[in-house]
């Protein structure tokens, strides 16, 4: 199968692409320097010649704090730039595959967040990737919308290298303890989303590392696992201000993998051993 993975340098995209190759894929990785995704004659000649039989779209604004001052750009690479490819794959009746967040919710409860739960996210990175997902609804009859939560692996840039890096310079750091979510290997999400890719089903998904923790556990566990002798001072969310407001609940459930036999990932405390032991931090 001929594969299109949008954002093949990020660190999702990078896993997908690697996974995709693996089993024998004709993959191809699309980033920043070979097309313009906010320029929609650009994002639509570059798929026309590449002629994918699967666009996998992993490509994304990602710098949630810094939406707030960007909203226009967030919108233009979240909402627009994701109906261009939507549109590209719905005139060819393809099948689209777009990664999302469990920042479209607003993390009011506790319960974990089922597909069918309605978004209302409550910052510009969450409004504009909940944008991007009714573009792909309202365009392609092939589609599904993959939301995923607290992403690391290797090469990225995330909270398990910054809690290693600050961990080993600090006696002690102060960790937000009142957010709750699933820490998720890209490795592990890159192995699903080809399964779904191979075995395709219409729909909404939510796929997440089994298990929920705080941000203050994660941090912990992270220190445990690595052998860093770094103390965790748990705080609230109010005393760590950020320009963007963040999601309290994070929990994702995974029912709506299980429902159509898609294997739910592994737990995330296994996620970070095989993260850590692998080397490639």
């Amino acid at each position: 199968m001929r594969i299109v993975i949008t954002g093949a340098k990020g660190q999702l995209g990078r896993a997908v692409l690697a996974e995709a190759l693996r089993r024998g894929h004709d993959a191809i990785g699309a980033d920043i320097g070979d097309f313009d995704l906010t320029d929609k004659a650009a994002a639509q000649a570059y798929l026309a010649a590449a002629a994918p039989d699967f666009v996998i779209h992993c490509a994304a604004y990602t710098a949630v704090d810094k939406a707030e001052s960007e909203p226009e750009l967030a919108r233009a690479v979240n909402e627009l730039g994701t109906q261009y490819i939507a549109e590209y794959c719905a005139a060819r009746d393809i099948w689209m595959l777009c990664v999302s967040t469990d920042y479209v919710f607003d993390g009011s409860g506790n319960a974990p967040r089922e597909i069918d739960d309605t978004p209302n996210p409550l910052n510009v990175y969450g409004e504009t990737k909940l944008a991007g997902e009714k573009a792909v609804q309202a365009l392609c009859g092939k589609y599904m919308i993959v939301r995923t939560s607290w992403v690391f692996g290797p090469g990225g840039q995330h909270f398990v290298k910054t809690m290693l890096r600050l961990g080993g310079e600090r006696p002690s750091l102060n960790i937000v303890c009142d957010q709750t979510g699933s820490p998720t290997y890209t490795l592990d999400l890159a192995r699903l989303l080809c399964d779904m890719a191979e075995r395709p089903q219409a729909g909404v998904y939510h796929a997440a590392n089994a298990g929920y923790c705080s941000w203050a556990e994660f941090a912990t566990a992270i220190f445990e696992a690595a052998n860093i002798a770094c103390e965790v001072r748990e705080i609230p969310s109010s005393e760590y201000p950020q320009k963007a407001q963040r999601p309290l609940n994070s929990r994702l459930s995974p029912k709506s993998l299980i429902d159509v036999n898609y294997a739910p990932l592994p737990s995330w405390q296994d996620a970070l051993k095989r993260y850590l032991s692998e080397g490639a931090i």
